[in-house]
C-alpha cells in the first residue's frame, strides 16, 4: 500500500475510506459498518468522517465499527465553519470524540471558510491539540489564496492537509493548488474520487482502461488519483464487495497510454479555475 507522509513525519495509507452519506438511512447500516471493517482489514486504516455527516450519525457509525479496533487506525473528521469558534470548536470537538468513542482525532479539519475569523480557529485548534484531544489540525475546501491567508496567521507546514474535491472531472487544483501543497509539503485528501451519481464511471476512457487491466473504473479512477505524489484518496464504500473493490486499486499502476486517454477525455487544466465543491 503506498503510503503519504504528513508535515509532521506522520505516515498514512494513500488510500483511506470516506463516509459522506453513509448512516442516513439509504443503505443498510450493518453492511456499511461491514464495509468499513472490511476496510480496515485491506488496509483501508484512514478514515474521514465529519459531523455534518447525518448530523453526527457518520462519526457514530465509525465510531460503532472502529470498536476494539482503534490502534493503527487513523480517524479523520471535520468541524461545522458555524460552529468554528474559539469555544465552538472545542465543543464540537468533544461530541465528536463521544458520538467516535476515542478520547483523541487523529485529524481535525475545518469542513470550509465561514464567517468565523480563520485565526480564532486556528487558536482552538493549537488549544485542542494542547490539550491532547486532537493530534493534528487541517482544513477542506481551502484554495491557495485562503492557504496563503492561514500562512500569514500561523506556520503552513501547521497544516497537516487541505480536503478537496479531485478526480478525472474535476482537474482545477493541478494549475495552482497541487503545486502549491506540493512545495508546502502538505497533503490533498481527495474527496469524492470516484465522482458523484455514478457518471464518471460510465465514462468510456475509463472502462476502456479498466478491461484492459481486468480492473474497474473505479479502480481506474482511484489509480489516477493516486499517481500523484502527495495525495491522499478516500472513496466511500456502502458494501463489503465495494470495500474491497477499492483496496483493489492500490494494485493498479496505470500506463503512460492509459494516462493519454484520460487526459483526452478529461483535459488538465490550462488556467485558473474557481475551486469546486459538491
Amino acid at each position: 500500500m503506498k503510503r503519504v507522509t504528513l508535515p509532521d513525519g506522520t505516515s498514512v495509507p494513500a488510500l483511506g475510506q470516506g463516509t459522506w452519506m453513509m448512516a442516513e438511512g439509504r443503505g443498510d447500516r450493518a453492511a456499511e459498518i461491514a464495509a468499513l471493517r472490511a476496510g480496515i482489514d485491506k488496509g483501508l486504516t484512514l478514515i474521514d468522517t465529519a459531523e455534518m455527516y447525518g448530523d453526527g450519525a457518520s462519526e457514530e457509525l465509525v465510531g460503532e465499527a472502529i470498536a476494539g479496533r482503534r490502534d493503527g487506525l487513523f480517524i479523520v473528521t471535520k468541524v461545522l465553519p458555524s460552529n468554528a469558534s474559539r469555544i465552538g470548536t472545542t465543543m464540537a470537538c468533544e461530541h465528536s470524540l463521544r458520538r467516535l468513542k476515542i478520547d483523541r482525532i487523529d485529524l481535525y479539519l475545518l469542513h470550509w471558510r465561514g464567517g468565523v475569523p480563520l485565526t480564532e480557529t486556528v487558536e482552538a485548534f493549537e488549544a485542542l491539540v494542547e490539550a491532547g484531544k486532537i493530534a493534528r489540525w487541517g482544513v477542506s475546501n481551502f484554495d491557495v489564496d485562503d492557504l496563503e491567508e492561514l500562512g500569514e496567521i500561523t506556520d503552513v507546514g501547521e497544516c497537516a492537509a487541505n480536503q478537496v474535491l479531485y478526480n478525472p472531472e474535476h482537474r482545477g487544483i493541478e494549475y495552482d493548488l497541487l503545486p502549491y501543497q506540493h512545495t508546502a509539503r502538505m497533503p490533498v485528501m481527495a474527496y469524492s474520487p470516484i465522482g458523484q451519481g455514478g457518471r464518471l464511471l460510465r465514462s468510456p476512457a475509463l472502462v476502456s482502461i479498466a478491461r484492459r487491466h481486468n480492473a474497474t473504473p473505479a479502480q481506474v479512477a482511484l489509480a489516477w488519483a493516486l499517481r500523484q505524489e502527495g495525495v491522499i484518496a478516500i472513496p466511500k464504500a456502502g458494501t463489503v464487495g465495494h470495500a474491497e473493490e477499492n483496496a483493489g486499486a492500490a494494485a493498479l499502476t496505470l500506463t503512460g497510454e492509459d494516462i493519454a486517454e484520460i487526459d483526452a477525455a478529461y483535459p488538465a487544466p490550462k488556467r485558473k479555475q474557481p475551486l469546486a465543491m459538491i
